[in-house]
């Protein structure tokens, strides 16, 4: 499975974004996709997830209420609408997929990750 990430982009605060996760190669619509983001000189941090086909969703604290998590099975493709965007959202975002029945918000549980795309939300 290889995942692109896109969407990413210089918004200000308040404004909105959707992010791409795009997979190629073998995926089953119950295999479960996040999304990550990492700021400058910070650890990577789990922001949401669900499956391919969008079910299964859950939210880091930060995020809920203002980003949804979706997903589109037919193209493969999860989405990230993110609203009420927020100075400390500037990160860089990464999409990842697990292949494991029991999956969590920790990286390690990811076998799969795209290669980030930059989200920057100015004042």
């Amino acid at each position: 499975v290889q995942l692109q990430a896109s969407g990413g982009g210089l918004v200000q605060a308040g404004g909105s974004l959707r992010l791409s996760c795009a997979a190629s190669g073998r995926t089953f619509s119950t295999y479960v996709v996040a999304w990550f983001r990492q700021a400058p000189g910070k650890e990577r941090e789990f922001v949401a997830k669900s499956t391919w086909r969008g079910s299964g969703t859950y939210y880091a604290d930060f995020v809920k209420g203002r980003f949804t998590i979706s997903g589109d099975n037919a193209k493969n493709t999860v989405y990230l609408q993110m609203g009420t965007l927020k100075l400390e959202d500037t990160a860089v975002y990464y999409c990842a997929a697990s292949t494991k029945v029991f999956v969590t918000t920790r990286s390690q549980d990811y076998d799969y990750w795209g290669q980030g795309t930059q989200v920057t939300v100015s004042s």
